[in-house]
């Protein structure tokens, strides 16, 4: 059984003993902003503290008080996208959706997360996703979890004759997903922004369509 415990994958987070007041997490956020501004602009290995530091318009040691190293600061960011990620999946669960509410509210959320904060969804995409050196174990843990719940969700809607039982779960997964990733990087790398609510459910629909045209059973005397 795979292990989705947060606090675990990430220990030097969740372990303090301090308690977070309300002024720590606004000062930890825009550190986390900054972060993510300086990332995608220089990328991970290239940025520096200072920088960071700079951008957040506070002092080289604060940043340290909050975050004992870039690799911690960077697990932070990740850790916040997966929790939020996480959250919407439990909900689908909790819920019973079909497949198609549950694949459609998943690229909706990635298009939110670009819409309202892009350089985090670019971290996503070129420092984890198109980035194998920055995996360490505990973040390839997480993505693992990731592709294993997608996975599991295509393997349920086989099972209801929702989809198409001649392609491996797995292999269904990697189509969706790849044809998510590959869209929103494509606007990530350009920088084109979303400009409406109608602009984005569009995308989401046109995306969702397209995967479930091909994905769907094939009908008995179909060509």
């Amino acid at each position: 059984m795979i292990d989705t415990s947060i606090e675990k994958c990430y220990p030097s987070r969740m372990a303090r003993n301090d308690v977070s007041t309300d002024s720590r997490k606004d000062k930890e956020a825009v550190i986390l902003e900054s972060a993510c501004r300086v990332i995608r602009e220089r990328g991970f290995h290239q940025a520096r503290i200072t920088d960071i530091a700079q951008t957040a318009g506070i002092s080289y040691g604060l940043v340290y008080h909050y975050f004992k190293s870039k690799a911690d600061l960077f697990d932070a960011i990740l850790k916040e996208w997966w929790t939020d990620l996480f959250a919407l999946m439990e909900e689908w669960e909790s819920q019973k959706s079909g497949v198609e509410d549950q694949l459609g509210a998943l690229v909706i959320y990635f298009l939110d997360q670009y819409q309202k904060r892009p350089d985090l969804v670019h971290i996503f995409i070129t420092e984890i996703s198109r980035s194998p050196s920055n995996l360490t174990p505990a973040r390839l843990h997480w993505f693992k979890v990731f592709l294993s719940k997608i996975e599991g969700l295509m393997s349920r809607a086989q099972h209801q004759k929702l989809l198409r039982s001649d392609i491996k779960p797995r292999y269904l997964t990697y189509i969706f997903l790849g044809a998510i990733e590959s869209f929103i990087s494509a606007m990530v790398l350009e920088n084109q922004p979303l400009k409406s609510r109608a602009q984005k459910q569009r995308i989401a629909t046109g995306l969702l369509q397209v995967f479930l045209n091909g994905a769907r059973p094939v009908k008995p005397g179909a060509n």
